[in-house]
């Protein structure tokens, strides 16, 4: 009789529940162990790209995401006195790329995630470390405050900070300061109507965005010292983007100082030189954190997660496959900020009126961005059959 082969996900946010439910589905035993007290994250919104749709589509799930989503795409890019340097629209991002643009809240997703699984498949207040990547002629072994799990596979999926990434790489330099942090608000802003839009100031950036239970996400970036914070982080907003055009101020006005959320922003500069070892491998943040510049951090985690599943028993070919592209997308993203949080005014100026002669000159550079990002595929076919997704809502 055949072994089940085992797995285990240490890490119970977005990329690892998409890995451990493509492993489920590919015939593991997978256990996940989330060192928070639930998989309820912390966090706002999250965007979706077509990448990471064809990706949820391999577990069955791309479908109820569109449903579950607004479309994303009407809008564009503006300057703090509303001059639209550069317009888009949801159906030229379809047709660009074959699928939509979708944003919807993070907390949707990781339960929609997590009902993929077994219930008992998922143990919070887990405390892992991972003991013993293993190698061919043993398991992996990972450590509990009760115990220790033996897997034939161990994904590292714990994060920016990760443990996991620490103990197969110990020399690894870990992450830098990315030069910037970030306020982030979900909140109902009645009777306030608007296009989605970024918006580029000196050293600043803010977008706004409507979900689709009627919800605002709207989100700022700002070049500052690293480890600062406000009293009233909403009044810092205030003071920072309070005479930026509608609807910023009307955001602003409807939220509460508990409503705002401000992180540091930091990536890993040098990648990982694999991103496995033994039994053990790294998805996510844990091996290739990027700034939120491009909305990729999310997306290629979910793309890792699949392809994994694709390569659970040759994880070279799993490195062999992630490690250049997301490098890449990571540098695209350290560039995209260098490019958005200039701070000299001259250096600005200039940038703008470039960005408006490129978006008469052809496809936004919102859309143009996404280029050989947004057009990846999955190894492997979907679970579940999918609907035309151009022109489909």
């Amino acid at each position: 009789m055949t072994r089940t082969r085992t797995a285990v996900v240490i890490g119970g946010g977005i990329g690892g529940l998409t890995a451990a439910a493509a492993l489920h589905l590919s015939g593991l035993r997978v256990t996940v162990l989330e060192r928070a007290p639930s998989l309820r994250p912390v966090g706002a919104a999250i965007s979706l790209s077509p990448n990471a749709l064809r990706a949820l589509d391999v577990i069955g799930l791309g479908d109820e995401i569109r449903d579950l989503a607004a479309w994303q795409g009407d809008g564009g890019l503006r300057t703090p006195g509303g001059r639209w340097l550069s317009r888009s629209s949801a159906e030229a991002a379809e047709a660009r790329f074959g699928g939509p643009l979708v944003l919807l809240h993070r907390s949707t997703l990781v339960e929609r995630l997590a009902a993929l699984l077994p219930p008992e498949a998922v143990r919070t207040a887990a405390d892992a470390v991972l003991a013993d990547p293993g190698d061919r002629d043993r398991p992996a072994r990972v450590r509990l405050p009760d115990g220790e799990l033996e897997a034939d596979l161990v994904v590292g999926a714990d994060g920016i900070r990760s443990a996991v990434r620490r103990t197969l790489f110990p020399r690894h330099p870990g992450t830098v300061y990315s030069g910037f942090t970030t306020w982030r608000v979900v909140i109902p802003v009645p009777g306030v109507e608007f296009a989605s839009h970024e918006t580029w100031g000196p050293g600043r950036l803010w977008g706004t965005h409507p979900l689709k239970d009627g919800r605002v996400y709207a989100y700022a970036a700002a070049v500052t010292p690293a480890g600062g914070h406000a009293v009233d982080e909403r009044a810092e907003l205030l003071h920072r983007y309070g005479d930026w055009h509608d609807p910023i101020p009307a955001v602003l006005a409807a939220a509460r100082p508990e409503d705002v959320l401000r992180h540091d922003v930091h990536h890993i500069a040098e990648p990982p030189p694999f991103y496995h070892l033994g039994r053990a491998a790294l998805l996510g943040d844990a091996a290739h954190a990027m700034p939120p510049t491009l909305g990729q951090g999310g997306n290629q985690a979910i793309e890792d997660a699949v392809v994994l599943a694709h390569h659970s028993q040759d994880l070279a070919a799993y490195t062999a496959a992630r490690l250049p592209r997301t490098t890449a997308v990571a540098r695209q993203a350290v560039r995209t900020a260098r490019l958005n949080m200039m701070g000299s005014r001259t250096a600005v100026a200039v940038r703008d009126a470039a960005l408006l002669a490129l978006s008469k000159a052809g496809p936004a550079l919102f859309l143009r961005g996404f280029d050989g990002i947004a057009d990846w595929r999955p190894p492997q076919p979907p679970y579940a059959s999918r609907r035309t997704q151009v022109g489909e809502r």
